[in-house]
């Protein structure tokens, strides 16, 4: 079977199902696991990922309001590779393909590849994703697993942080300029961790807001986890907007910076690392992909 993969966390749960070696083609953004580095790319972004907060914002709202794609597929990269299955989503057209391209342009395909659409905005949600994209690639038992193993790792998570009275309040920033909230199943991986979001509801989107909303917020913790950024791109973004650095050091609690990029980001596998991270940021402890800021 020839797989594309159209979004990180679709090509991480391919992995995860043990058929990464199925995979002929990703996105410009997958990066994980890192036998996928080497496919070709079929996606690209006019976008420059090297603005700032503000400069990817206004980027963005510039393409959606002139009708160009934010990303868009390289067909004729696609229509060569012949895949039998293209995993896209209908999540964020920001983030990856929207499906209504893909659906058209593997219908111009002489043998028409079967399209899966991940739209989960839930971890429940994520889980019928596995559970739907095993049962297309033959991978049934291996999905029914994974999911499993999710499932017990964040219940072994949840006992171990159940014993926190009172839960803690944490306001999860998803992007600096102009300021987001971390939706979707942010505020499920932080009820996971013992806390609870002070902001956001589970399983609506991201939703954009001001600084002085931020700033009235009561938070013990907050957490810098921002979209498609890594933790030292993080930083230095906070290092470029140094009125924010200098709002979120006022607030007097424990400000960390984690790697949403490579945690939060992504519906799969690895937001059990995420719950894991956000735990060990309330516990003040370290852990891979995160740290202090002040």
């Amino acid at each position: 079977m020839r797989i594309v993969s159209l979004l990180p966390g679709a090509t991480e749960i391919v992995a995860a199902l043990g058929a990464e070696s199925w995979l002929v083609g990703v996105s410009h953004e997958c990066d994980h696991p890192a036998g996928v580095r080497g496919l070709p790319h079929v996606t690209w972004s006019a976008i420059d990922g090297n603005s700032s907060s503000a400069g990817i914002d206004a980027q963005v709202r510039a393409a959606r309001a002139a009708g160009r794609p934010v990303i868009a597929i390289d067909a004729a990269t696609l229509a060569a590779l012949t895949p039998d299955v293209i995993v896209t989503q209908t999540l964020c057209e920001v983030c990856a393909v929207s499906d209504g391209v893909v659906y058209r342009l593997a219908d111009l395909m002489p043998a028409v590849p079967q399209v899966i659409a991940l739209s989960g905005r839930t971890l429940n949600g994520i889980e019928s994703d596995v559970r739907a994209l095993g049962l297309a690639l033959g991978r049934t038992a291996a999905a029914g697993a994974l999911v499993r193993t999710m499932q017990e790792r964040f219940a072994d998570l949840m006992q171990r942080t159940a014993g926190r009275k009172p839960e803690p309040r944490v306001l999860c920033i998803e992007w600096l300029d102009p300021p987001f909230l971390a939706g979707h199943w942010v505020p499920e991986l932080v009820a996971l961790a013992g806390g609870v979001d002070a902001l956001a509801i589970p399983g609506r989107h991201s939703t954009q807001t001001d600084w002085a909303t931020i700033d009235r917020t009561a938070a013990d913790v907050v957490l810098v986890l921002l979209c498609g950024f890594d933790v030292e791109r993080a930083r230095a973004e906070l290092a470029n907007h140094p009125e924010i650095a200098e709002r979120l050091r006022r607030r007097g609690c424990p400000v960390w910076i984690m790697d949403g990029n490579a945690y939060t980001s992504r519906p799969g596998p690895r937001l059990v690392e995420a719950a894991e991270c956000i735990a060990a940021a309330l516990d003040a402890r370290d852990y891979s992909g995160l740290i202090r800021f002040c």
